[in-house]
């Protein structure tokens, strides 16, 4: 049985919390029972199944927002929070 598709905001209103840098801040919460995205007073959260092991969780969260942001996952690098539910990507271009 397909898993159903996980809940995603607009590609633009993502790209709206993206700072002057191509920053964006996501709030993980790993082992979830359902994947999405959500734009909650003004911050990024995201929901993955992986669990934080072997960088598993970190890899499903930037699959879950290139999907979003209609990107390739390589255009997204982690730099900051690898250990950490608090994430800071960079989009690069």
């Amino acid at each position: 049985m397909a898993r159903p598709r996980p809940a995603l905001p607009d590609a633009q209103a993502l790209r709206a919390l993206v700072d002057a840098e191509s920053r964006l801040a996501v709030r993980v919460t790993p082992g979830a029972k359902v994947e999405g995205l959500e734009i909650a007073e003004g911050k990024l959260l995201a929901k993955v199944r992986a669990k934080p092991q072997d960088g598993k969780a970190n890899d499903a969260v930037r699959d879950l927002l290139a999907e979003a942001l209609g990107l390739a996952p390589s255009r997204l690098e982690l730099l900051r929070g690898a250990t950490s539910r608090e994430k800071q990507f960079r989009i690069r271009d």
